[in-house]
């Protein structure tokens, strides 16, 4: 029975890969505050997210703040890092509501279900709509913001179907390969940015305050 089962999954599997079709979501707790998680590692942590960035801070201080090795916590199998013991205290009362969306992936990555690079660091988050986004590179969240709601539409999508509870590197894999629909290179992203830009129509100008849209 056991052997079935895997011959199923593997045979799933490779139907996913040749069609190119998202996955069907597994459980993994609430959408987008769950598994798969972005991690880096160093002396103090195994699994160590926001690059060791404390979540508390983007909300707090409305800045990327590095916490210390000293002040850490573990929280679904992987170690959140924080500035002050005030902050530690506050993620564990609500860690929901400080998390980062896409498990700490980049989420311009997620609006193409590519689950990879992160940021957490100077101009590579956005506190949007009451939640926090990280991003691989300030280009990146350049380029998500040229459209935030329809992009947000998509990476929740993604998330929701194919990566939440998966193997992201599986999932990654299969859409460097098969590209969702809306798929466009970083040289054309960042051509349609710099044309905006010039044109004075980026919704998020360069040192521009950010505009949040009313809930529709």
């Amino acid at each position: 029975m056991k052997r079935r089962q895997a011959l199923g999954f593997f045979t799933a599997s490779a139907a996913l890969l040749l069609s190119g079709q998202p996955a069907l979501a597994s459980a993994a707790g609430p959408a987008d505050q769950g598994p798969p998680f972005r991690t880096t590692s160093d002396a103090a942590a195994g699994k160590l997210m926001l690059m060791g960035h404390d979540p508390v801070a983007y909300f707090s201080q409305n800045d990327a703040v590095p916490g210390h090795p000293a002040i850490q916590a573990d929280h679904q199998g992987v170690t959140w890092r924080f500035a002050s013991e005030a902050n530690k205290a506050a993620f564990l009362r609500e860690p929901t509501k400080y998390m980062p969306q896409f498990g700490g992936f980049c989420s311009n990555g997620i609006n193409y279900a590519v689950p990879w690079g992160a940021g957490g660091g100077p101009n590579t988050w956005r506190i949007y709509r009451g939640k926090l986004y990280v991003f691989g590179g300030q280009a990146s969240r350049d380029q998500f913001e040229m459209d935030t709601e329809v992009n947000l539409q998509r990476a929740h999508y993604y998330w929701d179907s194919e990566i939440a509870g998966s193997n992201a590197l599986f999932v990654r894999y299969k859409r460097l390969v098969f590209r969702v629909p809306h798929y466009k290179t970083d040289a054309a992203l960042q051509a349609e940015w710099e044309t905006k830009r010039a044109a004075g129509t980026l919704p998020v100008m360069p040192g521009g305050k950010q505009v949040v849209p009313a809930a529709p």
